[in-house]
């Protein structure tokens, strides 16, 4: 599998941060052509409709809520538009409860608020689609509600130096999606983690495939993959490598921790790889299913001190 490089995403941030925002109204609206100087504005202008927002390159102290319609929300460049430190609603950069969502290219960072669940994205209703983009330095990633009927796609994207377990509140994790029908993770990789799971999920469906999840430098994580009250779907194709730096390194993948809630017979794991990194020895189980759900577990390539699985 080919790791994912974030290589041009860092060089644009870099240039999107030098660049001066001397653009006066940097958010275009591509169905009307009209132009705003406020990305909240920008995307309540589309209403209940469908419409894109292109942003301008460049590094904004911004926030917006999307509260109905089908809105895509794009970097004119992928890489090149940073939302740097500013929430709304005391919840994340963007408050995404619309119809629908799509987010293309955009770097979130150094997003955080009191109850320690300072996101890039809060997903409180309709479908989101994420690619190209780039989650670090903030508690969470994407931080999703419940949605029975819903989907969540994330590809070819980054979530670096995102978690915690601290300040005696709940933890928040890379990516954490609640309730929602489905979650589909694809060609994004997961690194440098500061507490918490790196991608937590209570969905009953998931695709999780040729994604990198690189603990070697994480600080007090959890597990690489987290599936509160099991699943079903697939997890294959995926490259993990676990730290020495653990709160809990007792299992790379776990099924139902929190309670069983969805059958997990219909999930496969397979084509996978895990080890430690170099001159870490101990025990581990790749996978930990808390249920007596058969989790069809294929042909994984597991690292000494890794065993296949275990019931808890």
């Amino acid at each position: 599998m080919r790791i994912l490089s974030t290589t041009l995403l860092v060089s644009a941030a870099i240039a999107a941060t030098a660049f001066a925002q001397s653009a006066p109204a940097p958010f275009t609206v591509v169905e009307t052509g009209r132009v705003y100087g406020s990305l909240n504005d920008a995307i309540g202008a589309i209403g209940g409709g469908k419409g894109t927002v292109v942003i301008a390159p460049g590094s904004y102290r911004q926030c917006a809520v999307q509260s109905q319609g089908d809105v895509t929300v794009k970097a004119a460049t992928p890489g090149s538009v940073i939302l740097d430190g500013v929430v709304c609603e005391g919840k994340a950069a963007l408050v995404l409860r619309g119809r629908s969502s799509i987010v293309d290219g955009v770097i979130f960072q150094n997003l955080r608020v009191p109850d320690g669940n300072g996101a890039g994205i809060r997903l409180e209703g309709g479908n989101l689609t994420v690619v190209n983009s780039l989650f670090r330095y903030s508690e969470e990633g994407i931080l999703s509600g419940d949605n029975a009927g819903g989907s969540v796609t994330i590809d070819k994207s980054t979530f670096r130096h995102l978690g915690r377990c601290d300040r005696d509140l709940d933890c928040a994790h890379g990516v954490y999606i609640g309730r929602y029908g489905s979650l589909t993770v694809t060609r994004s990789r997961f690194d440098q983690g500061d507490g918490g799971h790196y991608l937590k999920t209570r969905s009953r469906r998931v695709t999780i495939t040729d994604n990198s999840f690189d603990d070697s430098a994480g600080r007090l994580t959890n597990y690489m993959i987290d599936l509160s009250n099991g699943a079903s779907g697939t997890i294959r194709g995926n490259e993990m490598v676990q730290g020495k730096d653990k709160d809990n390194w007792s299992a790379f993948i776990t099924v139902a921790p929190e309670g069983r809630e969805n059958d997990s017979a219909g999930l496969a794991i397979e084509g996978n790889s895990a080890r430690f990194v170099p001159g870490l020895t101990r025990n581990s189980s790749f996978v930990a299913n808390f249920t007596d759900d058969a989790v069809r577990i294929g042909q994984n390539q597991l690292a000494p001190g890794i065993k296949v699985s275990d019931r808890r």
